[in-house]
């Protein structure tokens, strides 16, 4: 298996030619204003290892696009983007659940992606990428929403007046209401996980009997309690009950029944020698509870379902200020946070061991005193959310400038403190005031954003888009094949027709020669193409043949064209690649390849010496004018390099000049051949990886039988073909200087993984993306 290494030219930090590093540096932002500054630019040099792109790499070139260096945000570490403050706009495009495969499966249908954007990486699978962008803490259960399609906007509540997406308007309404209107229904104990009469794992559980009726004058009480790992797991070792005044009517320490296993001290406060003299049992707090309680008391906590199941106790009427502060996507707010945000009080402070449960049941019970009080409009009013996301960014700021380098002892660097989450990116979008616009079908996304506007099809999205991303800074489009052509099954045959097709292409016939002809003399003649997988005397036939199966596309093309019809081991041979009805359009497929706006200024160099180091490969090219980058494929196993290589030039009249210069080039007594690279750099990686897994040869016939395609494939290439002219249309309605993604974001389950390929650029004035 083949693996890369990208080698700079040495000289400057990046390892430019000085041509690049001089133009870059007039990029950059000199004295005088020109045209030249409004004018964004995307650089990538995306070849073998280096094209392969994690979910956090693309987090980070997008966060950099939207927000730029004036909030902070990074230049991506893997890509360069020129004059950021002239974008127009982001757009991602997500092609939901299509991976790599269906890029190269359909390569002839995607005319205008293949056209379009230059650059293109390898990318980690995502099970969905607009919620991984949503942030991390996101809950992903299902929510209840209309059946059909949606076109989900994210409006940032920056304003009062225009509160309709805000979760709690949405769930609550905008009128004030007492307070049984916040109490949790039967239904919602159930999902989220209270402990409920009847229930199988309640068994053994007391009731509080509070069984009267509630009003909106019944009683409220807050509770909280600590917890301690014992035998058993969670055992209450610590409760707090407080009345509507926040007067303290109970705060006991509880000796749990097993072997205490871990006390939790940081945040529970509870130590062993605290409980050393404790008598009180959970049964004796079970009979205190329940005198103390009126019969129509409503409790209130934080998250209350945990400290009713560690009490093992049963109550109908509750209020959860984790779901009463109500989020999208199951997210919930910390109670620390709400008691700062809403009551204006540090609560859980540092300075203190572990939580005091008193103070924990006062905040709840006081933040579901100021919702009831103040109505859902006030507490929506709030902007909770941005209040959060503007705390978060606060703290990564502290944290940066706390973590610059002062000594750096060893000791200093075993006391750093670890890194805290990152905001939610959309969330670093809304503080600064931009609208994020999402659009897809409902069940796709789940980002759990404010909902609007019904969609049935994906030339529904695209009007919508049309009318909606011009007024988005930054936008998410997602577009689907339907669920009938996203089946694992069809994956797994959408991977077998790619792997096949591939390896029809890396495979060619070569004969016919004598009958004791010499295998060794054949080889080392079409090992100066390239790397060879494979090779094999074919003896069905009536004079022998070989079937030589290569590692690389270039390879086997060049054998091709350069040894078709030349006398090889004494015979005049005839080069081939096998005829079968796949293959049948090979030709368009090599132009279409060579064509490719990737393949700009790539070539391809074989019948280099294995003993040619990396340092003699860069000192021997530094000659030829704006070379970029000279990439190195390597074997994984010992290390060594396949006796080719890639280099990439800054102008593709450059890489013209170099063709023509290289063939016939002699190195250390070695011919070189070269020819215009057919295969990106991401798919690199692929091809080797199929060889290192099939270790299949090529098929050892000449002809099969040529089998129409089925009504399904045929239907399949039409809605590809059609997925193209949406995406066509959605680019050209850009304006210029607007950042395009478009992701197969790949498929990540427990049938198997499938690589996402991105493919990025910057639209000009031409309608192409900036290279």
């Amino acid at each position: 298996m083949a693996k890369g290494l990208c080698l700079k030219r040495p000289g400057g930090a990046a390892g430019r030619p000085r041509a690049a590093r001089k133009r870059r540096k007039a990029d950059g932002g000199g004295a005088g204003p020109g045209p030249e500054e409004k004018s964004c630019r995307l650089s990538a040099a995306l070849l073998g290892e280096d094209s392969e792109i994690s979910q956090d790499q693309l987090y980070e070139l997008l966060k950099y696009a939207a927000l730029g260096k004036c909030h902070n945000a990074a230049q991506p570490s893997w890509c360069h983007i020129y004059h950021q403050s002239h974008l127009a706009g982001v757009v991602v495009v997500v092609l939901h659940e299509m991976s790599q495969l269906h890029f190269y499966r359909f390569y002839l249908q995607f005319k205008h992606l293949r056209k379009v954007f230059r650059h293109r990486f390898t990318l980690a699978p995502s099970t969905n990428f607009p919620v991984s962008l949503y942030g991390e803490e996101a809950n992903l259960k299902p929510q209840n929403t209309p059946q059909g399609v949606t076109c989900i906007s994210c409006e940032c509540i920056s304003k009062s007046s225009d509160l309709q997406c805000d979760p709690i308007i949405q769930r609550y309404g905008e009128k004030k209401q007492g307070l049984t209107s916040y109490t949790l229904t039967l239904k919602e104990q159930k999902e989220n996980d209270y402990p409920i009469e009847g229930s199988p794992k309640c068994q053994g559980y007391i009731s509080t009997e509070c069984d009267q009726q509630r009003t909106d004058s019944s009683p409220l009480f807050g509770l909280d309690c600590e917890m301690c790992l014992t035998a058993k797991g969670n055992e209450v070792t610590r409760v707090s009950l407080v009345d509507a005044q926040g007067q303290c009517l109970l705060n006991e320490l509880v000796k749990p029944e097993s072997t205490v296993l871990n006390y939790r001290t940081r945040f529970s406060g509870i130590t062993r020698k605290m409980l050393l003299p404790v008598k009180t049992r959970l049964s004796d707090i079970q009979t205190r509870l329940k005198k103390i309680l009126p019969h129509d008391a409503v409790l209130v906590g934080h998250s209350l379902n945990s400290d009713l199941q560690a009490l093992e106790m049963i109550h109908p009427s509750v209020i959860d200020t984790s779901l009463l502060f109500a989020r999208n996507e199951g997210r919930r707010f910390k109670l620390k946070f709400l008691a700062k945000a809403v009551l204006g009080r540090e609560i859980q402070c540092e300075q203190k061991l572990g939580h005091d449960p008193t103070e924990d049941a006062r905040a709840a019970l006081e933040l579901a005193q100021f919702f009831i009080e103040q109505g859902p409009t006030k507490v929506a009013e709030l902007n909770l959310e941005m209040l959060l996301t503007a705390e978060k960014l606060a703290e990564v700021s502290q944290n940066k400038a706390a973590l610059q380098p002062q000594g750096c002892g060893f000791q200093e660097q075993l006391n750093e403190p670890p890194p805290l989450s990152k905001p939610c990116f959309l969330d670093c979008l809304q503080v600064t005031g931009q609208k994020p616009l999402l659009l897809g079908r409902q069940g796709l996304d789940s980002s759990g954003l404010c909902q609007s506007n019904l969609s049935t099809s994906n030339k529904q999205i695209l009007q919508r888009a049309l009318e909606d991303v011009p007024l988005s800074k930054f936008s998410i489009i997602q577009f689907s094949l339907g669920p009938e052509y996203l089946a694992s099954h069809l994956h797994a045959g959408l991977y077998e027709k790619v792997r096949s097709k591939l390896t029809d292409m890396l495979t060619i016939y070569a004969g016919p020669f004598e009958e004791n002809f010499c295998v060794k003399s054949v080889k080392k003649e079409f090992g100066r193409c390239g790397p060879i997988q494979s090779l094999t005397v074919v003896t069905e036939t009536f004079q022998p043949y070989v079937c030589i199966q290569y590692e690389v596309l270039e390879a086997a093309q060049l054998a091709v064209e350069s040894l078709n019809g030349a006398e090889v081991a004494g015979s005049c041979i005839k080069v081939q690649r096998p005829v079968t009805a796949a293959m049948l359009d090979c030709n368009v497929l090599i132009k279409e390849l060579e064509l490719d706006v990737e393949n700009e200024g790539v070539i391809y160099v074989a019948g280099l010496k294995k003993s040619l180091t990396e340092i003699d490969l860069q000192e021997e090219f530094s000659q030829l004018k704006d070379l970029e980058t000279l990439f190195l494929p390597k074997d994984l196993q010992s290390g060594k390099h396949r006796n080719c290589c890639f280099l990439k030039f800054q102008k593709t009249q450059s890489a013209v000049d170099a063709l023509e210069a290289i063939n016939g080039w002699t190195m250390k007594g070695s011919e070189l051949r070269s020819r215009n690279a057919l295969a990106p750099g991401h798919l690199w990686r692929w091809i080797s990886q199929m060889n290192h897994n099939n270790g299949k040869q090529g098929k050892h016939i000449f002809y099969e039988k040529m089998e129409q395609l089925s009504d399904s494939e045929q239907d399949l290439r039409k809605k590809v073909k059609k997925l193209d002219h949406h995406i066509k249309k959605l680019y050209g309605s850009l304006q210029s200087n607007t950042l395009c993604v478009v992701l197969f974001p790949g498929v990540n389950s427990t049938q198997g993984s499938q690589s996402g390929l991105g493919l990025m650029g910057i639209k000009d004035d031409e309608g192409r993306s900036a290279c």
